[in-house]
């Protein structure tokens, strides 16, 4: 049984294309076309479900068709609308760190060099200009920016990144006193 922390999302099926089974893509992460993997994974009913990718090919920067084995007519296709798409990270951990999204670093440590221990990365919010780290503090919501600046380190054996955030930025001592 494939567990949430062995993966991470890559994107969302959006509908079938054309009558032999293809799906259209919109990724977030184009992991799949860069690494050694011959699979993805679905989430499909709340089970992470490995499918083969048959053939894939770009429609654009964010999106492509795949044709998964299996999948072989527009109804079967259909199964997979809206269904997310993820990936195994022990595929994505071949890759180097600039090679990675965001996305790949949820679950991941978080580490300052002034603090220490901030938390885990939950999630990553690309819905501003500023790509920021959901960081859990204790039960409090830290907002990091996701920028190359701030990482001094990233540990993808023991999943940890360490950042060097400039003062002010994230004020514990007063989150801690509170």
């Amino acid at each position: 049984m494939i567990k949430r922390e062995e993966v991470y999302k890559i994107g969302i099926f959006n509908k079938p294309h054309g009558i032999h089974g293809e799906l259209l893509f919109t990724f977030t992460d184009d992991i799949f076309d860069r690494v050694e993997a011959e699979y993805i994974v679905c989430l499909l009913d709340g089970i992470f479900v490995p499918f083969f990718i048959e053939e894939y090919r770009f429609r654009s920067d964010t999106t492509a068709l795949m044709k998964l084995e299996g999948v072989d007519t527009a109804e079967r296709a259909r199964m997979f609308t809206n269904v997310e798409v993820w990936f195994p990270v022990k595929h994505a951990d071949e890759a180097e760190p600039e090679e990675l999204t965001w996305n790949y670093f949820v679950g991941f440590r978080m580490e300052e060099i002034h603090h220490g221990y901030l938390g885990d990365v939950t999630e990553v919010d690309t819905s501003t200009l500023n790509t920021l780290f959901v960081v859990d503090h204790n039960g409090e919501e830290l907002l990091i920016p996701a920028q190359e600046e701030f990482i001094t380190d990233i540990d993808q054996k023991h999943k940890v990144i360490t950042v060097s955030l400039p003062a002010g930025l994230v004020n514990l001592d007063e989150a801690e006193d509170e």
